[in-house]
C-alpha cells in the first residue's frame, strides 16, 4: 500500500524528519535521506501493525493538496513510500467482480492520481461506505 510522506529537509547537525499525514502520531527520522525513507517504511509498518492488533481500520487517507495546504509542513519534501501493510489486517481474499469498462477506467485513473492500487481504492471505497 502507498503511504504519503513529508520529509523535513535536514541539516549538517540535524536529521531529515519524516511525517505520514494519514497516520496521526506516526513520524520518523533519518539522518540521511535514503535512511529517512527507510525509517518511515519502518514506522508506518510498525504503526499500522499496531492498529491491527487493537482492531482499527487504516484511516482514509486524504488528497495531497490538503496535506501540502498545511502551514507546519510548508517547504517539506513530499513523497509516496510502499509499504506492504496488507498483511497486518488479515488474509487477502481474490474476489471476480463485474465493473463496465468505463467505470472501471474512471477507477483505475482516480487510483493512480492518488497513489493507490485499484485493489486499495476499491477497499478503502467500501470501508468509508459502510462507516457512513
Amino acid at each position: 500500500m502507498k503511504f504519503l510522506i513529508a520529509i523535513e529537509p535536514g541539516t549538517d547537525t540535524c536529521a531529515f524528519g519524516v511525517v505520514v499525514p494519514d497516520l496521526p502520531g506516526c513520524f520518523s527520522a533519518g539522518d540521511t535521506l535514503e535512511e529517512a525513507f527507510d525509517n518511515a517504511r519502518e514506522a508506518i509498518d510498525a504503526h499500522c501493525r499496531l492498529l491491527a492488533e487493537d482492531g482499527e481500520e487504516l484511516p482514509a487517507p486524504r488528497p495531497m493538496a490538503e496535506h501540502q495546504a498545511d502551514t507546519d509542513l510548508a517547504g517539506w519534501i513530499w513523497a509516496m513510500v510502499d509499504v506492504p501493510v496488507e498483511r497486518h489486517f488479515g488474509p487477502a481474499e481474490k474476489i471476480n467482480i463485474t465493473v463496465p469498462a468505463r467505470v472501471l477506467a474512471r477507477i483505475d485513473e482516480f487510483a493512480r492520481r492518488h497513489g493507490e492500487s485499484r485493489s486499495g481504492f476499491l477497499v478503502r471505497a467500501a470501508q468509508e461506505a459502510m462507516r457512513a
